[in-house]
């Protein structure tokens, strides 16, 4: 469904190659994970990947749909319909509630039961309070529900249970990994835990820009059977 011919991304004019020549596929309905230390590339190629960056080589495709070859609107347009995001950065709206935030998700999908998700991941009793009223955790929450309630096609997570401690992070992690078998979605996530690995289909491992290893795994483990 996903598939990067020899990407390449650099910065400073050149000067920093981050990416040298990436190549993979990712099946549809896949829960891939992509790790790597930090500085060897992972969120990139994930950037790209996702087409919130553009490579400075190479081709993504879409299943026929080459995403690199879009112009700004037409890529803006797919990332809309097709894609979903959740960040360690949290990029809530401060004004607005927590019902409201995801709402916003909701509405990019026509989905009117964006409140079932809301309540999954634990802030039932948030609803009308703003990020600021919020910790972290329960910020990274909203987040995760706002993307889970656009219905993406395709879903990107850096690093979501970062921010939240183990309880919270194996529900967190279980209800997403669920709802993407239920639904069929593809989800690609990066992170520096090889316990979380343990729960995907396939494993990318990233090293200085480069694929070192890919792993396929024919029994994912569970949130709850992995280390923390």
């Amino acid at each position: 469904m996903i598939k990067a011919e020899n990407i390449t991304k650099n910065y400073n004019g050149g000067a920093v190659e981050v990416l040298k020549g990436i190549s993979l596929e990712i099946n549809e309905g896949e829960f891939v994970v992509i790790c790597g230390a930090s500085g060897s590339g992972k969120s990139t190629l994930m950037s790209v990947l996702s087409g919130l960056e553009r490579s400075d080589g190479g081709r993504v495709f879409y299943g026929s749909e080459e995403i690199t070859a879009m112009n700004d609107k037409r890529l803006t347009e797919f990332r809309r319909r097709e894609v979903g995001f959740i960040f360690q950065q949290y990029y809530l709206l401060p004004h607005l509630s927590v019902d409201k935030n995801v709402k916003m998700g909701a509405d990019l999908a026509g989905n009117g039961n964006y409140r079932e998700i809301i309540e999954k991941v634990g802030l039932s009793d948030k609803l009308k309070n703003k990020p600021s009223e919020l910790s972290g955790g329960e910020q990274q929450r909203v987040c995760i529900a706002r993307a889970l309630a656009k219905n993406p096609r395709v879903l990107f997570l850096d690093e979501p249970t970062g921010a939240l401690d183990e309880a919270t992070g194996r529900r967190v992690l279980d209800y997403i990994i669920n709802l993407m078998r239920e639904r069929k979605f593809t989800m690609i996530m990066v992170t520096h835990n090889l316990n979380i690995a343990e729960t995907a289909d396939k494993v990318i491992k990233i090293n200085s820009g480069k694929i070192t290893e890919i792993i396929n795994n024919p029994l994912p483990k569970t949130a709850y059977e992995i280390g923390w």
